[in-house]
């Protein structure tokens, strides 16, 4: 039997390594069993009696309400950003059939993208 050359390169040698490889890994990841899994099991619940709610100072309040004022500015420049993209775009298609400094052409590359 292990007087036959061995073509490692050949579709059956290959498929035989992968499921090897494949099943073995199978079998590791079922087999596998945490030690701690014990530990985990006898932790008691937490009693939320027990535990105290954060109640925020005014520091905490400022800090927020400063973190809405940038999220709000930014939104509403995005939306600027956005109206600005929209009117350039609009201000090359002219209803005459001219174009603008970039040659605006209807059908054109420009305009398949835009579209």
């Amino acid at each position: 039997m292990w007087n036959k050359n061995i073509c490692l390169t050949s579709r059956k040698s290959i498929m035989v390594i992968l499921i090897l490889l494949v099943s073995t890994l199978v079998l590791a990841g079922v087999l596998y069993v945490p030690e701690d899994i014990e530990e985990i099991k006898e932790t008691p619940p937490v009693n939320n009696e027990e535990t105290e709610m954060w109640v925020p100072t005014e520091e905490d309040i400022a800090y927020q309400d400063s973190m809405y004022t940038i999220i709000k500015n930014t939104q509403d420049d995005i939306t600027d950003i956005k109206q600005d993209i929209v009117y350039i775009l609009e201000r090359l298609d002219y209803p005459d059939g001219s174009y603008d400094s970039i040659r605006y052409v209807k059908g054109g590359k420009i305009d398949k993208r835009r579209n």
